[in-house]
């Protein structure tokens, strides 16, 4: 595993407020930038990783700096390497098997879920898609074996249905072909 162990996030209710969080995030500790932009609703998010302390520290400035505009943040620590990698991927993953999904209401528990997904079961994360054209909501996707695929949505539904934001999930045994072009 990389030095970038953990995910900060912070949601602001303002674009420009968003632009001076981030600043002020990247400038207070050794953290990566994984995306920082507008999402639905005219909020805007910030993504950063690193060390659990150099996360902590910078989430906590930038959440000073938010001042009233400030709606949520968290820090995620021990995040498993193929999360960072599914978080607004380029490279599309070849599927292979079945086709789990599951979405939900917010973007910190989307994250959440998706590790404990892939913690789970020997499953590939094809996506993490949070929150951009999806009003505010998240989702992500993961292929395998049925069972493993079950298993892993399994694990990410309850910690979705436990946060009181789950919209849905569905694990599809053999998609058609077409399907996984929505996916990809």
């Amino acid at each position: 595993m990389s030095n970038h162990q953990a995910i900060g996030l912070i949601e602001v209710s303002s674009i420009v407020a968003g632009f001076t969080v981030t600043d002020t995030m990247l400038k207070a500790a050794n953290v990566k930038l994984i995306l920082a932009r507008s999402i639905c609703s005219g909020k805007y998010m910030v993504l950063v990783s690193g060390d659990v302390s150099s996360v902590k520290s910078a989430v906590h400035v930038g959440c000073l700096t938010a001042r009233g505009f400030l709606i949520d943040h968290t820090v995620l620590p021990r995040i498993h390497p193929d999360v960072f990698a599914a978080i607004g991927r380029s490279q599309p993953v070849e599927p292979s098997g079945a086709l789990g999904i599951f979405e939900a209401f917010n973007v910190v528990t989307m994250i959440e879920a998706a590790d404990a997904a892939v913690k789970a079961a020997d499953v590939k994360i094809m996506e993490v898609r949070l929150a951009m054209a999806l009003g505010g909501k998240a989702f992500a996707t993961f292929t395998g074996d049925v069972s493993s695929v079950q298993a892993a949505v399994d694990a990410g539904k309850k910690v979705i249905s436990e946060a009181g934001v789950l919209v849905n999930a569905v694990v599809i045994p053999r998609p058609h072909k077409d399907v996984y072009r929505e996916v990809l």
